[in-house]
């Protein structure tokens, strides 16, 4: 992984749903390889799950800031991301490609990365990931836009 823009002495919060449940484990796995503390909000197992009871924890937490980011899964990564951006300080942003997870985070300063596991390779999820985590917030004129959001 490269290195991030996030503050790493505080945890990175992870969710999913079924759909997403297999992602969730191999990015948790990747993100704890290159020393992060995940705050896994589950589910633990690959059964049928409603995908908010995952999605509003890892929200409240990127909300309360006890983790500096968010990776949410599920089949289109649609649900998660509407769910989590219920919460007011919270920017998750559905990613489908890299220029996407990159853009996201330089124009919008989004903290919770969401993906759909049904749409997109494990291998494109991690790197989108790698890069919604090492790419920063420009500010500038963006800054202006996103304080509008809340």
């Amino acid at each position: 992984m490269k290195d991030s823009v996030f503050n790493k002495s505080i945890p990175i919060a992870i969710g999913s749903d079924h759909a997403g449940f297999d992602y969730k484990e191999a990015i948790k796995s990747m993100l704890q390889d290159a020393g992060w503390t995940v705050d896994d909000k589950g589910p633990h197992n690959a059964d049928s799950v409603d995908y908010p009871d995952y999605a509003h924890p890892v929200a409240e937490a990127v909300a309360n800031h006890t983790a500096v980011a968010g990776v949410l899964i599920c089949g289109s990564g649609e649900g998660v991301c509407m769910t989590a951006n219920k919460h007011q300080h919270v920017r998750a942003a559905l990613c489908w490609n890299e220029e996407i997870a990159a853009l996201t985070r330089q124009h919008n300063d989004a903290n919770i990365i969401c993906m759909g596991s049904r749409f997109a390779s494990l291998e494109l999820a991690k790197n989108m990931v790698d890069i919604f985590l090492s790419t920063s917030f420009e500010g500038g004129r963006h800054e202006r836009r996103v304080e509008k959001i809340d």
